[in-house]
């Protein structure tokens, strides 16, 4: 009997690391916070100090405006996303715990629901049932939080993680305008501070839009009108509470 040789597997095709894709949806949690906190604390405290420098000339009033401002807000900031977050997290943890019980008491009829759920997107009877049936011997919850759910570790809400990036953005996005009104007191603060302003807001505006996959123009163009926009209103409050140094 003539002796067999064994082949080598034929390789992948193609190279799955090269074909490998960068996704955007994976920056989805952190993306969202940062950005909001950056903008905002941009926004916040530059429109702040805009509005107190029209009132007032002290210098002193102005930065300890700017340090309270970001303070204030990057607490506000943190607070509001971790409860936010927290709440999305609590629902995400309770739905869980009724397909855990569900597919305790009625495992067939589970079974049958995601067999439901695949036929919905395509596959014919017969291979939704053995997908079906495969996953459910594997990990079935898995199987049905991300497709009767949507709950994903991608998406999953991951509460301290979103208040720190929205604490830390926000203290990042209102150093800009407390360093130009350190660098350029006296009258020439309220220009300096919308400069300054103007050009963060450009270059948030700009890497939101890449990180996101978004044009740049559209992104740069609608924080620039809208951050202007606020810098112009809290100067006219200012105007008119005008005291004299």
């Amino acid at each position: 009997m003539p002796a067999t040789t064994a082949t080598a597997p034929a390789p992948l095709a193609p190279d799955l690391a090269r074909h490998a894709e960068e996704h955007y949806v994976t920056r989805s949690g952190w993306l969202r916070a940062a950005v909001l906190g950056a903008n905002d604390g941009l926004l916040s405290t530059a429109s702040l100090m805009v509005g107190v420098a029209a009132a007032s000339s002290d210098p002193n009033q102005l930065l300890l405006t700017g340090v309270a401002g970001i303070a204030a807000g990057a607490m506000s900031m943190a607070a509001g996303e971790y409860v936010s977050v927290s709440s999305q997290a609590d629902a995400e943890q309770a739905d869980l715990e009724r397909e855990r019980r569900a597919l305790e008491e009625r495992p067939c009829d589970e079974q049958h629901e995601l067999q439901a759920i695949y036929q919905q997107r395509g596959l014919d009877p017969h291979l939704a049932k053995t997908v079906a049936e495969e996953l459910s011997r594997t990990d079935p919850l898995d199987a049905h939080a991300r497709d009767e759910l949507g709950i994903t570790p991608t998406s999953k809400a991951q509460p301290i993680q979103a208040a720190i990036a929205s604490a830390a953005s926000f203290t990042a996005g209102g150093l800009a305008p407390l360093a130009a009104a350190l660098a350029f007191p006296g009258p020439r603060v309220i220009v300096a501070l919308t400069a300054v302003a103007v050009a963060m807001l450009v270059v948030l505006g700009a890497l939101g839009a890449h990180l996101g996959g978004s044009p740049i123009r559209r992104g740069i163009v609608r924080v620039v009108v809208f951050g202007s926009l606020g810098m112009a209103v809290t100067a006219g409050v200012g105007r008119l509470f005008h005291i004299a140094a």
